[in-house]
């Protein structure tokens, strides 16, 4: 019957086994905050509970059965649900929706009371209106808010340092939101104030979207992944096996993957960019910051962060693969079968001086673009990203962001050298996969290298300022703006 069931965790037996003997930080203390009510002693009510005893209010729990069991935390009472009401000015109801029926024969006690919603659901859009909403139609005289539904049991158990501490709030009196919202901050959490009880449909699906902003990578991530891995397949193993009868299956298990992973880390990281490249064309085009972009740019954006991170797992990946190669026994074996060669022949290769300059630039232009990868990652982290201010977040992530591009491409070059001009590149006329990955990156660089000339910046510039090329009131700003200075 109560709500937001937990799987027990090994912390959390602890606490049950030992919650009798557990006293509340402040059970003692002279300044008592309001009384609170919650209905429901499942693990999320008993879990707030203790967390608001610990923080000096005085707690009563309501359930069907008045019998105090030893998982209650010690210093609170457990009575049947009218009584408890009675008691406590705030409600908080801890039960799942199927069971809010027995709130309408608790009409009259609950009226003008404040009557906090916890509940979730188990999909999105369960129900056509909200759990809120509902329960407010059940009882027209409290005063509903919804809260505490993004917050865990665990989360509460753990005293909030392992887990999100924002909480969403919203209520149609005003008052009584602000009530809730300060036992909110008391506990230690983070309220967001999200408006009226409207808003409650939307929080309560929030705790249901798996990784919303990560679908779209993620997606794009596994095409993209697919397409080069057949791709490779296709050149690297069925090509030879056919024209040359070689049997290089194995290359399945690290050399297509290693080709892989540094071709998609460098086309997402492409794609951070391209966007914001995208916009700018179409603000010059329009002559104006005012007009929206379309639907399929502005999610783009919103999920560029994600975008990179997956990019820099990617890189991670490549990196992972690349220090395995000497120890593989393909690789041990060629330069084996290379050093008898040259026995046999009674002959040493020179050392090619042009190759070792390539090889040294391939390997120190990858590492710095990995270390400038591993920066951006960083700096993405909330922890850090509220370190710093947006000025010094914009120079990392634009500036620094652009530099690990230009390396991570140029690293892919210098891989390449000139072997796209020979034709033995061109197996079944499909060129290799890393000139393939090159395509998006050198769009998004050259378009760049046009828009940061003066004659483009500028314009650019001065539309995201608020100028307007068709308004007559941005014109004369702008014409008075130039007299000034002169």
């Amino acid at each position: 019957m109560e709500s937001q069931e937990t799987p027990l965790k090994p912390f959390y037996n602890n606490m049950e086994k030992n919650s009798s003997n557990m006293i509340p930080l402040t059970e003692h203390s002279p300044h008592k905050k309001e009384n609170v009510c919650i209905f429901g002693t499942g693990d999320f009510g008993r879990s707030l509970g203790y967390k608001m005893l610990q923080c000096g209010y005085s707690v009563v729990f309501g359930s069907r059965n008045a019998k105090t069991s030893s998982l209650i935390p010690k210093g609170a009472e457990v009575l049947c649900h009218e009584e408890a009401a009675q008691k406590a000015d705030i409600v908080i109801v801890a039960i799942q929706r199927q069971y809010y029926n027995f709130l309408t024969e608790l009409t009259e006690t609950l009226h003008e009371k404040v009557l906090v919603d916890v509940s979730n659901n188990l999909k999105i859009n369960e129900y056509p209106e909200s759990n809120a909403e509902y329960l407010a139609q059940l009882v027209p005289g409290a005063k509903v808010v919804k809260a505490f539904n993004t917050v865990s049991a665990w989360a509460l158990q753990s005293g909030t340092l392992d887990a999100s501490r924002q909480v969403f709030v919203c209520g149609d009196d005003n008052k009584a939101k602000q009530m809730v919202m300060d036992i909110v901050r008391t506990l230690g959490l983070t309220p967001l104030d999200q408006g009226s009880l409207l808003a409650a449909k939307e929080i309560e699906n929030y705790p249901l979207q798996l990784f919303p902003m990560w679908k779209f990578p993620i997606y794009l991530s596994i095409g993209l992944s697919a397409f080069f891995f057949f791709y490779c397949l296709i050149r690297d193993v069925i090509y030879p096996y056919i024209y040359e009868n070689k049997d290089l299956s194995f290359f399945v298990a690290i050399s297509i993957p290693n080709r892989v992973c540094p071709i998609l880390a460098l086309i997402l990281l492409a794609l951070v960019y391209l966007p914001g490249i995208i916009a700018a064309i179409l603000q010059l085009h329009r002559g104006t910051k005012y007009s929206r972009f379309p639907d399929w740019l502005d999610k783009w954006m919103l999920c560029r962060k994600q975008l990179g991170l997956v990019a820099l797992a990617f890189a991670f990946l490549h990196v992972l693969y690349t220090l395995v190669i000497p120890i593989r026994y393909y690789v041990r074996w060629r330069i084996n079968v290379y050093v008898i060669s040259q026995i046999n022949n009674n002959k040493t290769d020179p050392f090619n001086n042009t190759n070792g300059w390539i090889s040294d630039s391939y390997v120190a232009l990858g590492i710095l673009g990995f270390f400038l990868f591993l920066l951006l990652g960083i700096t993405s982290l909330p922890s850090v990203s509220n370190s710093v201010n947006w000025r010094e977040f914009r120079f990392v992530q634009s500036k620094l962001g652009y530099l690990t591009l230009v390396l991570c491409t140029a690293h892919t070059l210098v891989y390449g050298g000139k072997r796209f001009l020979y034709p033995s590149m061109y197996r079944w006329y499909l060129p290799a996969a890393y000139m393939l990955s090159l395509i998006v990156p050198c769009i998004v660089l050259a378009i760049k290298f046009v828009l940061i000339f003066p004659c483009i910046d500028r314009p650019l510039t001065q539309i995201r300022q608020g100028w307007e090329r068709n308004s007559k009131d941005s014109e004369q700003s702008h014409y008075n703006d130039s007299k000034s200075a002169v």
